[in-house]
């Protein structure tokens, strides 16, 4: 009898994704080997916050561990630093990762660095936000990981920040600004480092709505589909973002 494949969906899931019992399977890429190497490093470290890689099936495709438990994209905020730890928690377990021979990586948006954290210091997941967060048992765990690849700790958290903290022009700025607190000192971040995040959150809001715009200029899915229904929500986090800077800076301020 053949297994049943339940089809995932939800955030930004590639088409062919499928759960059948206790694992996912994915297609296979360009990239899909160093993600099984990064992820086979990660759980041989100890590190809990990624599905386990278990080879290849039948059908040549990605087989990985299911995590069972909550996916939701409306975050408590007494959660944030406990995901704050989980992110670098990832970042010290990837540190001694070598990358196999020929690694090829699958980075959609181009890293920055800045001094004290320059890019390639350590491969990130480069899509650490809700959509990708699973709330199970053993604590919380980052899934989909086709996007990961060399990038700088400060451009990642940056992300997570603005997006597990829901930073966006609606929600009143002290409020955003005390979640952007709460998430920072759960990571631990170097004080030294805390300005350029600060800088760094409207930068990555601009990068992530120059890739919808593009890929709804190009034809290139799903980045088109997310531009229709996201691309002017992302325009307004980056000028919200931008402008705001300095009230970022004074809540990130001394610990």
């Amino acid at each position: 009898m053949a297994a049943v494949e339940e089809h995932l969906t939800g955030g930004n899931v590639t088409a062919g994704v499928v759960r059948v019992g206790a694992t996912v399977r994915r297609p296979v890429g360009p990239q899909t080997d160093a993600v099984d190497a990064l992820l086979a490093h990660l759980h041989a470290v100890g590190f809990t916050g990624a599905p386990r890689p278990l080879g290849r099936d039948e059908r040549g495709r990605q087989v990985l561990e299911y995590v069972p438990g909550e996916l939701t994209e409306d975050l408590d905020p007494r959660h944030l630093p406990d995901i704050a730890r989980m992110l670098r928690d990832l970042h010290a377990a990837a540190a001694s990762f070598t990358p196999p021979p020929g690694a090829v990586w699958h980075t959609e948006i181009p890293p920055v660095g800045v001094p004290g954290s320059p890019v390639g210091e350590v491969i990130c997941h480069h899509d650490a936000a809700p959509w990708n967060l699973v709330r199970a048992d053993r604590g919380w765990v980052l899934i989909d990981w086709d996007n990961a690849g060399p990038g700088s700790r400060a451009w990642e958290l940056a992300y997570a920040s603005l997006t597990c903290c829901g930073m966006r022009p609606e929600r009143p700025i002290p409020e955003s600004a005390a979640r952007l607190r709460s998430f920072v000192d759960g990571y631990g971040l170097d004080p030294a480092l805390r300005p350029a995040l600060a800088a760094l959150l409207g930068v990555n809001a601009g990068a992530m709505y120059d890739l919808l715009a593009t890929g709804a200029r190009d034809g290139r899915q799903p980045w088109a589909r997310i531009y229709t229904e996201d691309g002017a929500f992302w325009r307004g986090v980056a000028d919200h973002l931008h402008a705001n800077v300095a009230e970022w800076r004074s809540a990130l301020g001394e610990e």
